[in-house]
């Protein structure tokens, strides 16, 4: 069972080409599977990562531009075709939720399961899913429309049994779970051994940031500090920064500073203009901010924990 990693479906920009699929992204975090994005032609590409199409339990949609969304009626769709039961939930700014039910009533009225649509406030940073293990907190971005990303964050773990010193005492192992929530313990002549004796530090808690089309935000850094791994787009390299700037996104240096400033783990890069062919100047650019940056490239598969590409 994988512990927190990242497939990727779709790395290309607006314009389709022969080279990249549109944005879409599959995150792994213990042995659950969520969708960011969903463009045209995803869930092909989720059929090439041979992951079960019933695995996926919710798809995040950070705003309404085609190729991040375009996909996502036929995924739903063919979700239906193949006899899903289990409910999907839908996380997308609220502006769609008025379309989201057209196409619904349209297309899926006769699917047997059930489609929760969760309208999510783009401006705001707020926590919109959450389990036993995980929690997701919407980042607000700056773009052409509405347009936020998300922060997935593990929760921090429970510390593990130190085998050797619950023996040395005689600790029971009907008293494990209470060790691994802070119990101390108190032996047959009333010595009481402390929480700390007993076990090993946790592994920190792992977190992605997925931060799709933005112009740069020099204080975007402040929300996702000390994140694990970031995806920022950088559409563009600084030759075209002008570019970048009209159309409300980033470039290559850009999003290297970003995770620079943010003390990132690991950089993807993605959702590249068609306009390079050789998209290694979108890595040597950021690579000069920011050394652990990576290009992202469909099928590649991330692990977060380890901070490279598998």
């Amino acid at each position: 069972m994988a512990r927190f990693q990242i497939h990727i479906l779709g790395c290309g920009s607006a314009l389709p080409n022969l080279k990249h699929n549109t944005s879409s992204q599959l995150i792994e975090i213990h042995d659950k599977m969520f969708m960011i994005d969903c463009g045209e032609g995803s869930q092909l590409q989720l059929r090439k990562s041979k992951v079960h199409f019933s695995k996926v339990g919710a798809v995040f949609i950070t705003h309404m531009h085609g190729d991040h969304c375009f996909g996502l009626m036929g995924l739903v769709s063919t979700f239906g075709l193949l006899g899903r039961t289990a409910p999907l939930h839908i996380y997308a700014p609220k502006e769609m939720q008025e379309l989201f039910e057209l196409q619904q009533k349209l297309f899926c009225s006769t699917f047997e399961y059930q489609l929760i649509f969760h309208p999510v406030e783009t401006t705001e940073n707020k926590v919109i899913y959450e389990d036993k293990s995980l929690t997701v907190t919407t980042i607000p971005l700056q773009h052409r429309v509405p347009c936020c990303g998300f922060l997935f964050k593990e929760k921090p773990r429970l510390p593990h049994i130190n085998r050797e010193m619950m023996d040395y005492y005689g600790v029971p192992q009907s008293q494990y779970n209470n060790i691994k929530n802070g119990a101390d313990w108190q032996t047959a002549d009333g010595t009481v051994v402390p929480n700390s004796r007993l076990t090993l530090p946790a592994e920190e808690p792992l977190s992605y940031a997925y931060c799709s089309d933005t112009r740069y935000i020099p204080t975007l850094h402040k929300q996702i500090m000390g994140v694990s791994a970031l995806y920022h787009e950088s559409t563009y390299t600084d030759a075209d920064e002008k570019q970048a700037a009209k159309y409300c996104h980033s470039t290559a240096r850009q999003a290297a500073t970003v995770a620079k400033e943010a003390k990132a783990g690991m950089l993807m890069l993605g959702h590249y203009s068609s306009k390079y062919s050789n998209e290694n100047v979108v890595l040597n650019e950021a690579k000069s901010v920011f050394g652990n940056s990576f290009l992202s490239n469909e099928m590649d598969v991330y692990d977060v924990e380890k901070q490279k590409k598998v």
